[in-house]
């Protein structure tokens, strides 16, 4: 296995580096955008409005619930996922602060 050498980063920049894993392929965006425009969703929903596999959707929806941006609760054969609102307010204030600190100058 090869060292990510993220322990020789700041806490905050590693944390920013897991909450774009959120954002890093077209589907979970999709599926984000899906859970933020219907509050919460059941993963059955997902396969009939995206392109994907029920394997591919779940493995999604694995990942950003290991980021932690999503939480889901098991009702009987279902599960019904939502926003993590602490750490979507998080991201977004990350976000926010980083992408506030450019500035336009003269270069390149």
């Amino acid at each position: 296995m090869g060292l990510t050498k993220s322990e020789l980063f700041k806490k905050r920049q590693n944390r920013i580096a897991v909450l774009a894993k959120a954002f890093d392929h077209p589907a979970r965006v999709a599926i984000l955008e899906y859970i933020l425009a219907h509050e919460t969703c059941i993963c059955n929903d997902l396969v009939d409005v995206l392109p994907l596999s029920q394997s591919t959707i779940t493995q999604h929806l694995k990942e950003l619930k290991q980021i932690g941006i999503i939480k889901g609760e098991v009702e009987g054969p279902k599960v019904n996922y939502c926003i993590d609102e602490h750490v979507w307010e998080e991201a977004k204030d990350m976000f926010i602060t980083m992408f506030s600190k450019f500035v336009k100058k003269n270069c390149c």
